[in-house]
């Protein structure tokens, strides 16, 4: 695991080492020399307090990269440049150093004589640490024949200074915290899901402090390994950031927290706890108020509202096996993941029955299942975990949230209101319910109010990748393509491990046909894990290219992770049709397209993009009447009314006339659908469109920019 992470972490307490004229603060991150602040970049600053722990001895390369890099694979050269950088700022010299020693071909050994501070050791256990904000020191100033002027100038300054302040400072950052993830020190890289749980759950009762404003949590592929707090600061929009590492060690946990001030870079607050594994609740409990109480001023009930938060279970093993289950649960891979994190939430079930989480768990999953897989029979399980939760935890406002995007997802949108009304009682979800009047809006056809809910969310939860998605979502749905991958790649640049940003990021340059950049992208997200999205839309840049084949083959693959979406059946058919050597073929996968669209649209039946798409089936299928009362129906409920006039120019082309079809080219066009696209679409007269901005849905009729990590 890298060593910034550590830094000033379990087993090395408040680290402060001296050699020469230098000074390393580890808890700070601070290198001064001379009684200055040095500037050093993390991975470097990393590199240096590992030598330090380990002066006079000879550290191998390998372990080094190991220790600062962890598991990531970066080669030698990585090292050699941090190396470079650390003899540059402390004036090395490779041939003759006094500081940073190299044994060709092995290592690195630290040689100048290195003192401890007294400070470096304490007392085992928990160990409060006070580290008030201290300006970088200077050399006192001697006294010179302008001191008796002195009292005047400073007034005199302090006039100026105030009044460029008044000009040039920027406003102060509102009380707000970021929740980095926290860092695995364990030996066992498999209790990454503990460390992981662990800050999930404190971000979220973070959440819950009125006047506390909580960024999304990260990735710890957007970290980097970055972890300076004025980076972070900068990055995110907040005043500090809690950093934390975990070590589990058989019945003990050991965890080392601290909270940094993003304008300055000092700690404001640090601690160290070591505890049986029973006290976990008790001690995120602690950690929650301490960083609370540094930020707002909390109220006397605080601190036993973010212990009942971060308590969902009396019961160790419950909550270890529901930790397991979230980690699947964010992961959100596929139906794979699906299923394990149901199947881990009713082990922890069985292990505590009470476990309100664990329901909660399973509806967020099966809502999943329908809103990404079109698993037409997951909204009733959904709903059954929702009400076995309310039943358990009756005042938790979270399970409202979630019955709300049940009623949404029925087309029930009073009912949903309702709900989110409840949920927005909790400060914490704020965000989540501002994002959901969104979609409810957006469904209605009220764009202007749909964006500007999505950006009162943006605001309340700064850095999240879904809220992002969702903005860039929607100005492609208003045709402003550029807005829409700049507001993707930003999102992929907070979650870069997450394959389905990185397919619906592919999906926009598709849009926008830029083709390299979209195969690269859908290059990037299979290469991250091998899923429906990347193939379905892979499968959808084959078929714009003329490579009927090759689109079959990938809508295949894509079928591999989920048999239950109508949409790549459907794409599926229409690859094998436009293909005169497999046309014969494409029946059957319509007629299956169109059962499963069907058993959809009883559930959620205002889902204008979905009854376009059935529309297009029944047309290929030869159903012509039911075919034009399906797209007139799209058109009647007003969603997504761009991507429905698209679909149902392919439908008209076999069930209506030529005066429709252009009808509802000019229509796509008025919306901003782009026009390459339906210049490559076989099942649409080119001719229609001639001289018009005109376009296809894709293969399928699906949005391929269309954001797939859904609100769940």
């Amino acid at each position: 695991m890298p060593d910034e992470h550590a830094a000033g972490g379990a087993g090395h307490g408040p680290e402060r080492y001296r050699f020469g004229d230098c000074v390393v603060d580890v808890p700070a991150h601070v290198l001064e020399r001379g009684g200055e602040p040095l500037t050093l970049e993390p991975k470097a600053f990393a590199v240096l307090v590992h030598l330090l722990r380990h002066a006079g001895e000879l550290v191998l390369r390998d372990a080094l990269l190991d220790a600062v890099w962890g598991h990531r694979h970066v080669t030698p050269g990585v090292l050699a440049r941090a190396i470079a950088q650390l003899r540059h700022v402390l004036g090395d010299d490779f041939h003759h150093p006094h500081c940073i020693q190299t044994q060709h071909g092995l290592g690195y050994r630290f040689i100048a004589v290195v003192e401890v501070d007294d400070a470096a050791s304490g007392p085992e256990g928990d160990r409060p640490e006070e580290h008030p904000p201290q300006p970088p020191r200077t050399a006192p100033a001697p006294r010179s024949r302008w001191a008796g002027w002195w009292p005047w100038l400073a007034a005199v300054g302090l006039l100026v200074a105030l009044g460029w302040w008044s000009q040039r400072a920027p406003a102060p950052r509102a009380a707000s915290v970021a929740v980095l993830p926290f860092a695995n020190l364990g030996s066992n890289r498999e209790d990454d899901y503990f460390a992981e749980g662990l800050a999930v759950e404190m971000h979220d009762a973070l959440a819950g402090v009125p006047g506390l404003t909580v960024a999304a949590l990260m990735s710890p592929g957007a970290l980097d390994g970055e972890r300076d707090p004025r980076a972070l600061g900068e990055r995110l929009g907040v005043a500090a950031v809690l950093d934390a590492s975990v070590r589990r060690d058989g019945r003990r946990v050991r965890i080392s927290a601290r909270l940094a001030d993003t304008a300055t870079g000092y700690t404001l607050w640090s601690r160290h706890y070591d505890r049986v594994l029973d006290d976990i609740f008790a001690t995120q409990g602690e950690i929650a108020q301490d960083v609370a109480s540094a930020l707002v001023t909390v109220m006397p009930d605080t601190g036993r509202r973010l212990e009942q938060r971060l308590a969902p279970t009396r019961n160790v093993a419950a909550f270890d096996i529901y930790l397991r289950g979230l980690q699947h649960l964010r992961r959100s891979g596929g139906e794979e993941d699906a299923q394990a994190a149901i199947s881990l939430f009713r082990q922890a079930l069985g292990e505590d029955a009470g476990l309100a989480a664990a329901e909660l768990g399973i509806c967020r999953s099966e809502l999943w299942r329908f809103s990404s897989a079109r698993d037409a029979s997951a909204l009733g399980r959904a709903q059954a975990a929702c009400v076995a939760a309310q039943r358990l935890a009756p005042e938790w406002r979270r399970v409202d949230l979630l019955l709300g995007d049940i009623h949404r997802q029925r087309g029930e949108p009073d009912a949903a209101r309702a709900r989110y009304a409840r949920a927005a009682q909790d400060p914490g979800l704020l965000a989540e319910v501002h994002l959901r009047q969104g979609l409810l809006h957006d469904a209605d056809g009220n764009t202007d109010a749909a964006m500007a809910e999505y950006r009162r969310a943006r605001a309340m939860r700064p850095g999240d990748a879904s809220i992002i998605a969702r903005i860039g979502y929607r100005e492609f749905l208003a045709g402003r393509t550029g807005p829409a991958i700049q507001a993707y790649r930003e999102a992929v640049a907070l979650r870069p491990e997450d394959e389905n940003l990185w397919s619906s990021l592919a999906g926009m340059y598709l849009n926008a046909g830029r083709h390299r950049e979209a195969a690269d992208a859908f290059n990037r997200s299979l290469a991250i894990r091998p899923g429906k999205e990347a193939y379905l839309n892979y499968g959808i840049l084959m078929f714009q290219s003329g490579d009927y084949p090759r689109a079959a083959e990938l809508m295949q693959r894509a079928l591999e992770f989920d048999h239950e979406d109508f949409w790549v059946w459907g794409a599926l058919a229409d690859a094998l049709r436009a293909d005169p050597a497999t046309a014969a073929q494409s029946a059957a996968r319509y007629e299956q397209a169109r059962s499963l669209a069907i058993a959809y649209l009883v559930l959620k039946p205002d889902d204008a993009k979905a009854q376009a798409a059935l529309g297009w089936y029944e047309a290929a299928l030869g159903h012509h009447q039911a075919a034009r009362q399906r797209a007139l129906e799209a058109e009647r409920l007003g969603g997504e009314p761009g991507e429905v006039a698209a679909i149902n120019a392919q439908t008209f082309s076999l069930a209506g006339s030529t005066a429709e079809v252009a009808t509802r080219v000019a229509a796509a066009t008025a919306a901003g659908v782009p026009a390459q696209r339906f210049a490559s679409n076989p099942f649409v007269d080119a001719g229609v469109g001639a001289g018009v901005d005109s376009t296809t849905p894709g293969a399928s009729g699906r949005n391929k920019g269309e954001p797939h990590a859904q609100v769940h």
